[in-house]
């Protein structure tokens, strides 16, 4: 059998990567740390909500990019504003839910309610909340609620 996880290339910063993240998702956990001869982390494998990673201290030659991010999916805005300053503390936003964090790996942090109110086969009301979207960093549910409401 097989099993599918993603596989993450730090400079040097795995551990304490995975130490922040588990802190920040609930359901995560550090599963292990294999380290190398000097002591320092090499492989770290972790879970968040369930969904298994691995971390690698490889050196500065591959940076983490846009082109893949960690997208969590969560209930509310208490829940958006909480992991949005804690993951752009050191970090950066970015446009339409994305930042990158203080490691240089990017998330998208998007409240349930974008995809539902997207979702309305009223072709009005779906691309205001899309448009409304696009004029935002961190993802505002009642703003993407009254651009609906307003459509």
């Amino acid at each position: 059998m097989s099993t599918v996880s993603t596989f993450l290339w730090f400079e040097n910063s795995a551990e304490e990567a995975a130490e922040f993240y588990t802190t920040l998702v609930p359901n995560s956990k550090v599963n292990d740390v294999a380290r190398g001869p000097d002591g320092n982390a090499f492989l770290v494998t972790f879970e968040l909500d369930g969904q298994q990673f691995t971390g690698l201290n490889g050196g500065p030659a591959h940076k983490f990019s846009e082109a893949a991010s960690i997208f969590v999916s969560v209930e509310g805005q208490d829940e958006v504003d909480r992991l949005w300053t804690a993951l752009t503390d050191g970090g950066e936003e970015g446009p339409c839910g994305w930042l990158k964090d203080r490691y240089g790996l990017s998330w998208q942090i998007i409240p349930t309610a974008l995809q539902q109110l997207m979702s309305d086969p009223n072709p009005a009301k779906a691309g205001a909340v899309a448009a409304a979207m696009q004029t935002m960093r961190k993802i505002e549910v009642q703003g993407l609620q009254d651009a609906y409401d307003n459509a």
